[in-house]
């Protein structure tokens, strides 16, 4: 079995991710095509399209989202990702376990006794109202009803699990600061989720397993479930095994692969690149090491902006006074100094709407 090296699966993530050239792609076309995005820090999704595409237009991202062509609601990890709405119908049925399990991970003591089918039938009729309520709303609505849990792990509960929901707009237009307003996904869109499989197949998992290794591939089934959250595809691999290729990481690991999805020569050049915080360039895998090193893994988790060098975690960035502030983790050669600061006063002049293009790159440790 062939070994792919380290640096091989790296411009293959990066080629899957539209980060190793940017992308002619439609914004709608790049969010389904990476399986969804991150977007629980509703402005980081911008900055993902803009280092993928070349021609980016934030305002097309705000139009999609307010034509309901795009939406931001929780699914993969439990998280709010922001994704297609055919994804999200054709996807949520198969989430509902997980999404219930991971709630009940954090409140389970809160829970203990609350008959869940009960909780959803009684959320779902406050919300026929067609009023969007904060999920603190919400709970409040059934407390009296439910009033050990408290409204947090209520509100958790039927807005993140029992109820398939939508963050509506303005939240996550670009440029708007807004709270998070629920409503049914189903009332959002015109239509109900799709129901799972009657005859028990399990067709969407194993378009999961497609669609994810097209955008993150190669990679490991714990890279899958390290992405998706879900523990029960095992048999939607099966299903679709015959169909895949198999590698070897340098850790002895099976990786799998679609047959035609691209493989980079490892030296091909890797440009700079800019990601938003909890990018699924970096969270979508179990091994990170293809992209992030080890001693660096927690700033995927923190909430860190980081700056990929060739192909790389290399620095993270912040933004003060319009300013792009890069922070090397590495020492930075001449030429990256360079690179760095050039998509940095690109970035700095997308995020000011073109009102300022300054950057300062820090020195680089010792």
């Amino acid at each position: 079995m062939t070994v792919l090296h380290t640096r091989a699966l790296n411009r293959a993530t990066l080629a899957r991710q539209l980060l190793l050239d940017r992308a002619d792609l439609p914004v709608r076309d790049a969010v389904a095509h990476l399986c969804g995005m991150q977007a629980q820090e509703p402005q980081e999704p911008f900055v993902g399209l803009w280092s993928r595409l070349r021609a980016f237009d934030a305002g097309a991202l705000s139009g999609l989202l307010t034509r309901r062509h795009l939406v931001r609601t929780h699914l993969m990890r439990r998280t709010v990702h922001l994704l297609t709405a055919e994804d999200v119908l054709a996807w949520r049925a198969r989430h509902d376990t997980m999404l219930r399990q991971r709630v009940l991970g954090t409140y389970r003591s809160e829970l203990d006794g609350v008959d869940l089918d009960e909780l959803a039938a009684a959320g779902r009729a406050v919300l026929a109202d067609g009023v969007p309520r904060s999920m603190t709303g919400l709970a409040r609505a059934l407390a009296e009803r439910w009033p050990d849990p408290g409204p947090r792990a209520l509100g958790e509960m039927l807005v993140a699990a029992l109820i398939p929901m939508v963050q509506l707009p303005p939240r996550g237009l670009w440029r708007t600061t807004a709270g998070v307003r629920n409503v049914p996904l189903s009332s959002w869109l015109g239509c109900e989720i799709d129901p799972p499989a009657p005859d028990g197949s399990d067709r969407v998992g194993e378009t999961l397993v497609r669609r994810y290794l097209a955008a993150f591939g190669p990679a490991a089934t714990a890279d899958l479930r390290a992405w998706c959250g879900l523990a029960g595809l095992p048999a939607a691999v099966a299903a679709v095994r015959e169909e895949l290729v198999a590698f070897r990481d340098e850790r002895g690991r099976v990786l799998l692969d679609l047959p035609d999805a691209p493989r980079p020569d490892p030296d091909t050049p890797a440009p700079v690149r800019f990601l938003p915080a909890f990018d699924n360039a970096i969270l979508g895998y179990h091994d990170r090491s293809r992209i992030i090193d080890d001693a660096d893994r927690g700033l995927s988790v923190a909430g860190a902006r980081v700056v990929l060098v060739d192909g790389r975690v290399a620095a993270t960035w912040t933004v003060e006074a319009d300013t792009v502030i890069v922070t090397p983790l590495r020492r930075f050669s001449r030429a990256d100094r360079t690179a760095v600061a050039e998509q940095g006063q690109s970035l700095a002049s997308f995020l000011s709407d073109e009102a300022s293009n300054r950057v300062r790159v820090a020195a680089s440790p010792d």
